[in-house]
């Protein structure tokens, strides 16, 4: 071993010398050796020295332990080592301010000397103690106590010191660190260290005994007590200071200690010095004490302070943090032997105390101290400070002294005795062991249970024989072929589940190789039009949904290839799991429409096997990606070989669809670049490879070699990812991977540059390297310029898109330059030569046009293009030539946008070709991403925790798949027949009515997000969504500006589109003649039958729309109306048709389909009647022609619907009821032929039948058409029966008055018999309506009500029979209510049941224990009373129950809550029947005056309620047309009400008959407006959907029954009392247990409490992890970036933000939500603890940790306060008094969102993610068309400022990216997010202005500049993330200038149309220009006459202007004030122009 060199330095002599040693040569032995080397190292005790390292710092110097050796301490030679004494002196102060000199050894902790120092001085105790090091006054300044040491201090931080000072805390006192030396913490020789108790644990046992330690504690008491560390009251202190004056001064002496002799200061507290008597009363306590000695006295002294309440309490001030709110407040942290106190820093009071024997852990940082109670308190007790250390070793120090007390005390006992005798016994059970051979296997660990059933298994070489009685051979195996690899490392998290997703795939991907073995089978198809039609529309379909997952495929394959570039340990495993997982949910849903479209084309063309092939192939190509992408392959060039085999295959399964639409030559030319760039690289590398050769570093010659590696590798993952998306580069995410991968190679490439730059100086090598790396940027910039190229979709359309595009763009850039005269020339001559372009190619056309028309067409558009130009060319010679001219440049101006127009007419045609191919891209891109974000759903639904998140998105995904198809066939209409209007609006229509679901989904998807268990899934799904969003936003672009150009061509449309129906139909009928009509597939005959009874609605809805709208004269709504109509219209043929091929009817086949075809002819006629009304509005033929018409569809309508099963047998049944009934019209009845008794029995018999039948109607209406046409029948025999012997029983009746009763209650019976027939055919043919089922019942329960009411009056019974057979009818009716709480019962909320159900059940109680009283007394109608009171109780019990019953239901989570629809159907159809009624009984010639009073305030009251209804359904609805309609109907009924009230009031003065006709000819308007109304409220469109909830209240009704037979059986049966007490008992307990049930089971209130324990359970996550974050020891998570987490908290925050307000209004008035909206807040808090803990754990900065952690942790806080609020609150509108707590709870929750969302916002921006900022973008541009925008507040030109002001900011800050990005790209996210406010704000604003703007056309323009801007700022935020990301990466610098360059002009196009809107606006600036031109001369000749050299003109005299000046300044009074022209100015000026400051001329006095 080499001897190691030292320099050893003899300190006391100052010698130096070097010395040798072996490295392993202890210290001791060192030491030795040098004091036997060196004569001076000789002297004193050898055991006083030692050897010490020196440094720089002293602190950091060491002393070597002896027992180390040299090599330990790593010294190397040279070193230099101090040969000392280590005793040092220390100089120790005493309390009592003595100081002694103490000999200390230098080199021991201050723990170890303590033990010297406190025997030296008598101290036995010696763990209590602890030194100080006193600061001196100057340094005081630097140190600031707890809470922060800077010198520079906050405002409230100097509070806090200052109440530090005041409060003599403990962070005052600097103690030493026991585990360090002095020389460590800086104590000087020279210093004197303060010695004081620091733990108070046995100073209770310091007595007289101890006087050492006695006087140190009175020292230390006395001390605390003086300065305020302890306060006691006056009289305490006088008590105190008394016990000193005896220990100072001894026994009192009355002639020496008199007032004025002692110093107060130094015994009282400085708050009792003034107060008077204080010396008195000092010397009194001083006297009480009498011969007392000092030591007596000190030990009274001691005594009296341990009763102090804060004596032995360590005090540090700290922060801790107020509940809910993100705010510090100031507070006392003790701390004793005991435990640990929270302390009000004012009172010294204590607030709360834990025992130090529940501290389970504690944890301190430099900023903070944390308590962790364990079971003892759910959350951390956390505080901000300074001093954490200092509180960590004073519980530390407390807690060892009671472990050390405990053991020494434990030592006696045998648990303590660590010298006891252990002893040990092994006892190992017997194992046999099967030896076999196995071969070796590669594998790596996996975690999983052991714990596995106990099962034989066989070995390697599978199962072995056994035989017994013989010895079997050897037996052996060979493997060969393979080499022990031994076990590889453990995979990573995130590598884990990528395994575990890779291995899902897998399953996913063999499933479907096995689906594509055969194809679908079809059921036999007809071969009528609509078969046809179908069969071409599922073909497009299939070929449509196959392309789309084909392109998600390729671009998750390419996106594959890019992830796995570069180091595995950089590798993104997350967002390689959502690769695969898009990869292979698309092959999954792929393999189903494959096996569709093989299945529809196989009798076509054979081709299916083809097919069929190419889709296997495919999928065998998938997975052998996904075995590529392993871990644990390892090879990439395995991952692109994979790759490029899913590119073929891709490529022929869309050649064999006939899909492939990209060029081949651009193909062929694609992959040319990608080779030529391949080639340019390797060039490059060989290059680098002789820079690497020459390099004479090896890290930088390795540093050479690897980025050249690199570099091949990413251009072959270009290469390969140019192979992979060629056939799919028309989708925008496969161009995105594309273009991905070329940066990768260009960073790459720059990377291999720089590294040769660091490797030599040889200029010639770096020259060529440059120059190929030159070569290869070129290569590059080519490959992504021809890929942009395509992306912009190629070519443009026609010779003329070009010049016009210009035209456009120029006419824009010369409004905006208004005021800038030279600008304006320029862009005007760019202008003319643009004009010149298109009039010649114009000519050109027009002479070689074969059609004569079309060339003069031709030639005269190019003339008026000419003339405009010539117009133009002029104004720009006037405004060149008179440049300050206002006047010619408003002429240029004018020209300009007279020659717009002018090419508007010229290039009509190819401007509107080319907005509807724009169009086409976005639905196909729409309709893709909507495809894709349905398969993450279905992918992400397994993983996905939120039941109704799960839900929401489920019904959305439904929606969705229904209007995909629509969008699609709309863009293959399009596409094949590009010149016809009509395809062009059908693509215009589907793709205005996709938005709104498409919104919804988007909506529904990011809600499910953050509940996603699945990482690949849910990023999966956020990124689907995205696309989604963006693809939304495009195509609401898209579409609005298609129709613009379109013009108004609905009415046509929809009229071609009903009249081709119609043609169907009539094909269809063709084919049922012929037998040969066949249903499609889905259909049946109960859907189509539902279907058809549900569109019936939608058609009578939408023409109600129709015909007022036509009325109107309005043609845009008449169009949309009409359209509406032709959509519905379209749903009724279908259906139609499915009813016709269902059934087995020949004749009701053809009856079906000619109704249909009827209902098509008679629309027809009514769409063209309606285009004709719109020619004269006015005109009241057309409007009589119009009603016909309608009347007549309206009669084909109701025929068709009469055409479905079992509705001709109901109609038969009403049609026999109409007979019979005739019976009751005769004068006389015809004569009794059966006696009274007879006839009697025969009514209550026929009476109990029809009240059965009524019962069998309502059961089978919910069943199939044969049972509702049985019990038809059945219930119209029944009723002729009881007609019949009703007529019977009123021959008997003897008085004429009672006899018409009983006929008039027969009529009533008749007409409710017939309601109940009409509410069940209703329900059969639309099961799904609103409410249908109760108004069955309700028609049900009419009946018996009825058949009571003649019961009552005609028969004879024994008493109290009629009672008891009445309340059962009535009670077996009301049972029906129970059976189906899927609907509302009544209008009750929860809380008026409760209230109905007590008084209810008080009535109850007090009738049945009247029946049981009345049945002993026998006083039988009081008894009759009391059963009918029972009765009518019950039935109010039970429609109670039953709402609270639906209440309950809707409320849990568990359940399919109904959802809120646009309006109550319910209500609309109660009110109308209500006006009904009320008119009726207005016109009736009985009303008596208070009846009409009543009847009016019931008409007032309803109409009111509807118009309300209407106004909130027009604010709610997006569709204009419903829109406008509700608004007009509200109209109607308002005009319609004042009409009849006027004359309600005439008829209230004079009852005359006049009057009564005037008013009932004024009810007529309102009954059909009324009825109307109704009848478009029925579309099922604005219906609610309701729940669907279980029966849980029968049992209550059915008890009841008994009760009341068992009483009619106990009248005619005495003795059966028992049973009869019995079953009121049972009653009685059944209501008791309802009232319980129904007050313990209130909706919300469990879900409430789950919330609760939920979130309660995060907070504590919450907690643990900021304890391990103060601690330093938060893991990590690596199985996901920092990005991915970042999104999801952000996702999350945002969906607990849009929770807040509808929380809050359920826990005010809606119970039924409460359950829902709280289980899904809660249901949110677990994935925002995981992802904000994940975001914690990644970060490096400490306090942005701790950031994240307390900002979650205070949402979470405020959410526990909301919930709890709401729980409290319960839904119930009348507790006012907890709304103010909800509404400030929500408030602190809202704070929460927004600090934390501006902290996630801040650190996106900061690492260039900006996909919310991309999010909030689009929400903003699709808000725009949301709805009704919010009742404005202002005007137009209060928007249009603000506008101007956003806009203007957002131009400014795109002009600063372009500057950034250059020199700072780190500030771009700053940049970004500013954008992104600016932008949200300016879309808000845009809304408003828009709605206020005047023409509309105006607002419309403003809203298409707004949201252009949104595309344009959605570009420029995205690049400038990708910038920020990687800054050299010169392609995306590019593409971010190019987007703020877009941007600025979009701007300018925002400011134009914003100028527009206000025309006298250009007016205003240029008079204001003028005015700043006039002011500026005033000033200058204001300066001259100031200087006096102001001279006259021509000898001009004051009065030759003086008349002038008067009347000019008149005639500025009759001007508006200056204050509005400004302001009108600021409002529009657009950037460049400058307005002039407000500016005040005084006129001097000469």
């Amino acid at each position: 071993m080499v001897a190691l060199s030292l320099k050893i330095c003899v300190c006391q002599c100052n010698l130096v010398k070097t010395m040798q040693f072996e490295p392993s040569t202890a210290v001791y032995d060192a030491c030795r050796i040098i004091r036997e080397r060196v004569p001076e190292a000789q002297t004193g005790q050898a055991s006083d020295y030692g050897l010490f390292l020196s440094d720089e710092d002293p602190r950091k110097g060491i002393w070597l332990e002896s027992g180390r050796t040299l090599d330990y301490y790593m010294l190397r030679n040279g070193d230099i080592l101090d040969y000392k004494k280590k005793q040092r002196p220390l100089k120790i102060k005493m309390l009592d301010g003595a100081v002694k000199t103490i000999m200390v050894d230098d080199s021991k902790t201050v723990g170890e000397l303590l033990v010297t120092i406190c025997s030296r001085i008598g101290i036995t105790n010696y763990e209590e103690y602890s030194l100080i090091q006193e600061v001196m006054e100057e340094k005081k300044e630097d140190g600031t106590g707890t809470l922060k040491k800077d010198r520079t201090l906050l405002r409230d931080e100097r509070k806090m010191e200052k109440l530090k000072a005041k409060l003599h805390t403990d962070d005052d006192l600097n103690w030493l660190d026991h585990s360090r030396t002095f020389r460590e913490q800086g104590v000087e020789e020279t210093e004197t260290l303060l010695l004081r108790r620091k733990f108070f644990y046995s100073d209770q046992n310091v007595d007289s005994r101890d006087p050492v330690q006695l006087n140190l504690l009175y020292v230390q008491a006395r001390d605390d007590i003086l300065n305020g560390s302890h306060p006691v009251s006056f009289d305490k202190a006088c008590e105190f200071a008394g016990i000193q004056a005896q220990i100072q001064f001894g026994p009192h002496i009355e002639h020496k200690h008199k007032p004025g002799f002692l110093d107060l200061k130094e015994f009282l507290p400085k708050e009792y010095i003034k107060q008077r008597g204080n010396e008195k009363k000092i010397f009194q306590d001083h006297k009480n004490c009498g011969e007392m000695t000092e030591i007596e006295a000190k030990v009274k002294y001691v005594k009296l302070a341990r009763s102090l309440r804060t004596y032995g309490v360590s005090f540090f001030l700290v922060k801790e943090k107020m509940k809910s709110k993100n705010k510090l407040v100031p507070r006392l942290l003790g701390i004793t032997k005991e435990s640990v106190m929270r302390v009000e820093e004012k009172t010294k009071d204590v607030v709360q105390e834990w025992p130090l024997t529940t501290v389970k852990r504690w944890a301190a940082s430099p900023k903070s101290f944390t308590l962790d109670f364990g079971e003892y308190q759910e959350s951390y007790y956390s505080v901000q400070t300074t001093e954490g250390e200092q509180i960590s070793q004073l519980i530390a120090g407390y807690i060892d002294i009671i472990l050390k007390k405990k053991q020494s005390k434990d030592r006696f006992g045998l648990e303590g005795d660590e010298e006891s005798t252990m002893l040990e016994e092994s006892v190992s059970p017997k194992k046999s062991t099967i030896l076999q051979q196995q071969f070796n296997r590669v594998g790596r660990v996996e975690h999983g249970s052991v714990a596995l059933p106990g099962v034989i298994r066989s070995g390697s070489i599978g199962a072995e024989s056994l035989s017994m009685g013989t010895m079997p051979s050897a037996q052996q195996q060979v493997i060969m072929g393979q080499m022990h690899r031994g076990h590889m490392p453990p995979l990573s998290s995130a590598q884990q589940a990528l395994m575990g997703t890779i291995n899902t795939s897998m399953q996913a991907v063999q499933q479907a190789q096995a689906d594509l073995g055969e194809v679908d089978n079809l059921p036999p198809l007809g071969q009528d039009m609509a078969s046809k039609v179908w069969i071409q529309n599922k073909v497009d379909e299939s070929k449509h949904e196959i392309h789309s997952q084909v392109d998600a495929i390729t671009a998750g394959t390419a996106s594959v290839v890019n992830l796995t570039a570069g180091d595995p340990t950089d590798t993104d495993y997350t967002a390689v799991g959502c690769a695969i997982t898009t990869i292979s949910s698309n092959l999954t849903e792929m393999s189903k429409g494959v096996k569709l479209l093989a299945a529809l084309i196989e009798d076509d063309t054979g081709g299916s096997n083809d097919l069929m092939g190419a889709a296997r192939n495919l999928a065998g190509a998938v997975s052998d990606l996904l075995k590529a992408v392993e871990p644990a392959s390892g090879e990439v060039r395995q991952v692109l070989s994979a790759a490029g085999s899913i590119g073929q295959a891709s490529g022929d399964l869309l050649l064999q669809i006939g899909e492939n639409e990209s060029d081949e030559r651009f193909q062929e030319v694609l992959m040319i670049l990608a080779k030529a760039v391949a080639n340019a690289a390797a060039m490059m590398v060989l290059k680098a490879k002789n820079v690497a050769q020459v390099a004479d570093d090896t890290v930088l010659q390795n540093r050479v070699i690897a980025a050249a590696t690199q570099c091949a590798l990413s251009t072959s993952q270009l290469v390969a990812c140019a192979k992979v998306v060629s056939p799919t580069i028309s989708s925008p995410v496969c161009q995105e991977q594309l273009i991905e991968a070329g940066k990768l190679v260009d960073r790459s490439v720059e990377g291999c540059v720089q590294a040769c730059l660091s490797a030599t100086v040889d200029g010639e090598m770096l020259k060529q390297m440059s120059s190929a790396a030159s070569v290869v940027g070129q290569v590059l910039g080519d490959l992504l310029e021809h890929v942009c190229h395509y992306a912009s979709h190629g070519e443009p359309i026609g010779r003329y898109d070009q010049a016009t595009d210009t035209i456009m763009t120029v006419t824009e850039s010369i409004f905006s330059s208004m005021g800038d005269a030279g600008e304006m020339v320029r862009q005007a001559r760019v202008l003319a030569q643009a004009t010149s372009d298109l009039v010649n190619a114009m000519r050109s056309d027009a002479e070689v046009e074969v059609d004569v028309d079309n060339s003069k067409k031709l030639l005269a558009a190019a003339k008026l293009l000419a003339d405009a130009t010539a117009r133009m060319v002029e104004a720009a010679k006037g405004a060149a030539a008179y440049p300050e001219n206002e006047d010619q440049q408003q002429r240029l101006r004018e020209a300009a946008e007279g020659l717009r127009v002018a090419t508007n007419a010229a290039a009509q045609n190819a401007i509107k070709k080319k907005l509807i191919n724009r169009l086409e891209n976005a639905a196909k891109q729409a309709a893709a991403a909507a495809t894709q974000t349905i398969a993450a759903s279905q992918n992400a639904a397994a993983s996905n925790k939120n039941t109704a998140a799960h839900q929401q998105l489920v019904q959305s995904c439904k929606a969705m798949a229904e209007h995909i198809p629509q969008l699609v066939q709309g863009v293959r209409g399009s596409q094949a027949q590009p010149e016809d209007l009509t395809t062009q609006l059908s693509l215009i229509i589907t793709s205005q009515n996709f938005l709104q679901p498409g919104s919804k989904m988007v909506t529904s998807a990011k809600s499910s997000v953050p509940t996603v268990m699945d990482q690949a899934a849910a990023m999966q799904l956020g990124q689907c969504a995205k696309n989604l969003a963006t693809s939304l936003a495009e195509l609401r672009t898209a579409a609005q500006k298609a129709n613009e150009a379109c013009g108004p061509m609905e009415i046509h449309s929809a009229l071609t589109a009903v009249q081709t129906l119609k043609t169907e139909l009539q094909d269809a009928k063709m084919a049922a003649i012929d037998m040969q009509l066949k249903p499609l597939p889905g259909e049946s005959m109960e859907k189509c039958a539902q279907d058809l009874g549900s569109t019936s609605k939608s058609v009578g809805s939408s023409m109600a729309q129709l015909l007022t709208c036509a009325a109107q004269g309005n043609e845009h709504y008449t169009g949309l109306a009409a359209r509406e109509t032709a959509q519905a219209l379209k749903t009724l043929a279908q259906a139609a048709r499915g009813v016709a091929a269902s059934t087995t009817n020949p004749q009701a086949a053809a009856s079906m389909l000619d109704s249909a075809c009827d209902v098509m002819e008679g629309s027809a006629m009514l769409i063209h009647e309606a285009k004709q009304a719109l020619v004269s509005p006015g005109d009241s033929e057309s409007q009589q022609r119009l009603a016909q018409v309608a009347k007549a569809v309206s009669h084909s309508l109701n025929n068709c619907v009469n055409c479905l099963p079992g509705q001709k047998d109901v109609d038969m049944a009403l049609r026999s009821i109409g007979e019979a009934s005739k019976k009751l019209l005769g004068e006389t009845l015809p004569p009794s032929t059966r006696s009274f008794q007879e006839a009697q029995s025969e009514l209550n018999q026929t009476a109990a039948d029809l009240n059965q039948s009524a019962g069998d109607v309502v059961h089978a209406s919910r069943g199939s058409s044969t049972q509702l046409a049985d019990a038809s029948g059945k219930f119209r025999e029944d009723f002729d029966d009881f007609l019949d012997a009703g007529i019977e029983m009123a021959g008997h009746t003897q008085r004429k008055d009672e006899q018409i009763q009983v006929i008039g209650n027969l009529k009533n019976i008749s007409m409710a018999s017939s309601k109940l027939l009409l509410a069940a055919k209703s329900l059969s043919v639309d099961p799904g309506a609103a409410n249908a089922k109760n108004l069955l019942a309700a028609a049900a329960r009419a009946v018996t009500e009825s058949i009571n009411q003649l019961i009552t009056l005609a028969t004879q019974q024994a008493p109290g029979q009629k009672e008891c057979d009445n309340a059962l009818r009535e009670l077996e009716a009301v049972k029906g209510m129970l059976a189906n709480p899927n609907e509302p019962v009544s209008n009750l909320s929860y809380f008026h049941c409760i209230e109905s159900v007590m008084e209810n059940s008080k009535v109850l109680g007090e009738s049945m224990a009247g029946i049981s009283q009345n049945c002993k007394t026998g006083d039988v109608p009081a008894f009759g009373g009391c059963v009918g009171l029972a009765s009518k109780a019950l039935c109010g019990l039970t429609e109670a129950a039953g709402q609270a019953s639906y209440l309950v239901g809707v409320s849990d989570p568990n359940s399919q809550a109904g959802h809120q629809g646009l309006v109550d159907a319910i209500q609309f159809a109660r009110a109308n029947q209500a006006i009904q009624m009320a008119c009726q009984n207005l016109v009736d010639p009985d009303s008596s005056p208070s009846q009409v009073l009543s009847s009016a305030t019931i008409v007032a009251k309803h109409t009111s309620a509807l118009c309300n209804a209407c106004r909130l359904a027009s604010s709610k609805t997006a569709n204009p047309t419903a829109k406008r309609h509700f608004v007009q109907s509200a109209k109607e009924v308002a005009n319609s009400t004042a009409n009849l009230v006027k004359t309600i009031k005439a008829l209230d003065g004079d009852f005359s008959q006049e009057n009564r006709n005037t008013c009932l000819v004024a009810t007529a308007p309102l009954i059909e407006a009324v009825e109307n109304l109704t009848a478009f409220a029925s579309n099922p469109e604005f219906a609610s959907i309701p729940a669907q909830i279980s029966n849980e209240v029968q049992l209550h009704t059915s008890v009841y029954l008994q009760f009341i037979f068992h009483a009619r059986s106990m009248l005619d049966n005495p003795p059966t009392w028992s049973v009869l007490a019995g079953h009121s008992r049972t009653v009685s307990d059944s209501i008791k247990g309802l009232i319980t049930a129904i007050r313990d089971k209130a909706p919300g209130q469990r879900e409430c409490d789950y919330s609760i324990d939920n979130i309660n359970r995060c907070i504590r996550n919450i907690e643990q992890a900021s304890l391990a974050a103060v601690s330093q020891n938060l893991a990590s998570r690596d199985d996901i970036s920092l990005e991915a987490l970042q999104e999801q908290l952000t996702s999350t925050v945002q969906e607990i933000g849009y929770l807040i307000n509808p929380i809050s209004t359920a826990a005010r008035g809606e119970a039924a939500q409460l359950g829902h909206k709280v289980t899904q807040l809660a249901g949110y808090f677990e994935p925002l603890i995981r992802a904000s803990v994940g975001v914690a754990s990644k970060l490096q900065d400490h306090q942005q940790q701790m950031t994240f952690l307390d900002q979650t942790k205070t949402l979470a806080e405020s959410a526990l306060q909301m919930i709890y609020a709401a729980k409290e609150g319960g839904g119930n509108p009348k507790a006012s008094h907890t709304h103010d707590a909800i509404a400030e709870a929500a408030q602190l929750m809202r704070e929460a969102v927004d600090d934390i969302m501006v902290t996630l916002n801040e650190a996106a921006s900061e690492g260039g993610m900006v996909g919310a900022m991309v999010d909030s973008i689009a929400e903003a541009m699709g808000r725009l068309d949301e709805g009704t925008s919010p009742e404005p507040e202002g005007s137009f030109v209060d928007y249009q400022t603000t506008m101007v002001k956003y806009s203007k900011a957002i131009a400014v800050t795109a002009q600063e990216m372009m500057t950034k990005s250059v020199t700072c790209p780190e500030e771009l996210g700053g940049l970004a997010s500013r954008v992104t406010t600016d932008y949200s704000q300016l879309a808000l604003q845009g809304r408003l202005a828009a709605h206020t703007a005047e023409p509309q056309e105006i607002g419309f323009q403003i809203k298409a500049g707004v949201q252009e801007l949104g595309h344009g700022c959605i570009f420029l935020v995205q690049k400038a993330g990708a910038l920020q990301i990687t800054p050299s990466d010169s392609y995306t610098k590019r593409e971010l200038i190019e987007c703020a360059r877009t941007v600025t002009e979009k701007v300018s196009m925002v400011l134009s149309a914003l100028q527009a809107g206000n025309k006298g606006t250009q007016a205003c600036i240029t008079a204001a220009s003028a005015v700043s031109g006039i002011i500026a001369e005033l000033d200058t000749t204001i300066m001259f006459a100031s200087a006096g050299t102001l001279n006259a003109e021509n000898d001009e005299s004051f009065a030759d202007h003086r008349c002038v000046y008067k009347q000019n300044v008149n005639n500025w009074g009759h001007f508006v004030s200056p204050h509005e022209v400004k302001s009108s100015c600021r409002a529009v000026s657009p950037p460049g122009t400058a307005t002039a400051p407000p500016t005040t001329v005084r006129l001097s006095r000469g």
